[in-house]
């Protein structure tokens, strides 16, 4: 999994709530177990017309936001069914960070088996995000994670709680597979020990 330590970039503003899963990667994605290639199916219903060309009113489709690596997202995000789909989907778009004032459990756990960013903050900070947000390609924002804080582009700082565990496992881009293996030398030792003790297993 990537590292997170320090993400800058523009910030795209959804002002949505409630938005899940389904709106973020549609069904007809969830053919694949791969984690690459579902960037162009991220929020389809939203960014494409009927006839497969892009809609314009949507904001990734804009100029200015077409390369975002962090998402300003309303209320409640990522709700719906416990799909991993969606932020693979994200990820491989390019986002990073994720910051709304609610995330649903599972998407918000999934997201950082994965190497994204969930960011709680108060609505007061996340008005304030998206006047920021809503700057278009002057909209940039830096995410410390060692210093749980944003940055934004006029100097203002807003300070964000994490558990100290899944930041370790963010700054250190340990995934599950990541965690295990930092046993390995333990692993190995109590199987050389099991195979000498019971050698007919």
């Amino acid at each position: 999994m990537e590292k997170f330590t320090v993400l800058e970039g523009v910030a795209a503003p959804l002002k949505l709530v409630n938005v899940d899963t389904d709106m973020i990667i549609p069904k007809q994605y969830l053919k694949t177990i791969k984690r690459t290639g579902l960037g162009t199916g991220l929020f389809s219903e939203m960014r494409y017309k009927d006839d497969g060309s892009d809609n314009p009113d949507f904001v990734l489709n804009q100029s200015a936001y077409k390369n975002a690596k962090i998402l300003v997202a309303g209320d409640n995000f990522g709700c719906g069914s416990s799909r991993e789909h969606a932020p693979w989907a994200l990820l491989d778009f390019g986002i990073r960070c994720v910051i709304s004032t609610s995330f649903a459990d599972i998407f918000y756990n999934n997201c950082f088996k994965n190497g994204i960013l969930p960011v709680v903050v108060s609505k007061e900070d996340l008005d304030k995000l998206f006047d920021d947000a809503d700057r278009g390609a002057n909209a940039t924002l830096t995410i410390d994670l060692p210093a749980q804080e944003i940055r934004g582009p006029d100097g203002g700082v807003v300070k964000f709680e994490i558990d100290p565990f899944r930041k370790r496992c963010l700054i250190e881009g340990l995934d599950d597979i990541g965690l295990t293996l930092e046993k390995a030398p333990a692993i190995a030792a109590y199987e050389t020990a099991k195979s000498a003790e019971q050698p007919w297993l």
